[in-house]
Parts: structure tokens; C-alpha cells; sequence
């Protein structure tokens, strides 16, 4: 069985670079990737480096995007800048893995918000929208669908004509 190869810096680079941008060929990186990548790696955590800091030093490069060489300078200069070990910095930048919304997006269960999204609370026609288990129904849920049984509704003899005859 073949063993996992740990990702580069660089590859790390290039999929964070192509991320929700199918023009990209993973060689040049902007900002708003580049914070998105820090944010995921927590090493933008409001109080040491802010996304104030990282936009600051990426202007110096004057340039809307910069190429894996120049990322490497920036990560020099940014670790200079705010007093840290540029190896450190690294690190959580490799360890933070491939772009993804890995619990980015959690639902609030807290208050007015927990009650709001329980489905076994909603009544009239929003109640026939979920199934018990709180599942969508999808179609079902949200259309009235024709009962073309000829019966009329409400009938409670329902197919009971052939049995009695």
C-alpha cells in the first residue's frame, strides 16, 4: 500500500491559488486567498497578525497577485515585521492542510436560533415539509399534489366498494 506524500508548501500554494477560481493555473495567489489560507491555518487570529498586517505587507509587492517566489519573500517580510520565526509560520501554514469549509459554516444551535430550525415545532403547511425525522421532503413538501383517486377527500371508505359487493 503506497504511503500518503504530506503536500509542499508550493502545492498548498497552488490549490489555495485555484480555490473557487476555475481561470487560475495555481501560479499566482491574491490576497483575499491568501487570508483565506492564513485564516484556515490560524495564523491570523486578530490579536498578533491581522488581516490589516497581511494586506500591508502584500501592497508592498505592488502587484494584485504574486507568484510562489515572491509569496516566499512575503513570508519573510511578514515574519520580520510582526517578530516571529519564519519557520514557524511555515508550519502552520502546512499543516492547515488543502483549501476546504472544513466546519467554516457550523449552524448556530444557540436561543431564538435552536428553536427556529427544530422542524418538530413547525405547524401548518411548513409541518407537511418535513418528514419525522426532520429530513426536507423536497417536491413533496412544498406542492400540493392532485389526488386523482376519484374519491372525494375526506372519504373514509376508501377502496371499500369491491369488498362489500
Amino acid at each position: 500500500m503506497a504511503e500518503a506524500v504530506e503536500p509542499s508548501l508550493k502545492d498548498i500554494f497552488a490549490a489555495f491559488s485555484k480555490f473557487g477560481d476555475t481561470n487560475s493555473d495555481g501560479s499566482t495567489i491574491n490576497l483575499s486567498k491568501l487570508d483565506k489560507w492564513f485564516k484556515q491555518a490560524k495564523v491570523i487570529d486578530g490579536k498578533k497578525i491581522t488581516t490589516t498586517d497581511t494586506g500591508i505587507c502584500f501592497n508592498k509587492f505592488k502587484s494584485r497577485t504574486i507568484d510562489f517566489a515572491t509569496f516566499e519573500k512575503y513570508l519573510a517580510d511578514l515574519a520580520q515585521t510582526k517578530k516571529m520565526e519564519l519557520q514557524e509560520l511555515k508550519d502552520k501554514l502546512l499543516q492547515c492542510g488543502l483549501p476546504g469549509t472544513s466546519g467554516a459554516t457550523q449552524a448556530v444551535k444557540t436561543g431564538a436560533v435552536d428553536r427556529l430550525t427544530d422542524v418538530s415545532k413547525y405547524t401548518g403547511a411548513h409541518k407537511e415539509r418535513f418528514d419525522k425525522s426532520g429530513k426536507g421532503k423536497g417536491k413533496e413538501g412544498r406542492e400540493d399534489l392532485a389526488d386523482d383517486s376519484g374519491y372525494v377527500t375526506g372519504y373514509k371508505e376508501k377502496d371499500t366498494y369491491d369488498k362489500k359487493k
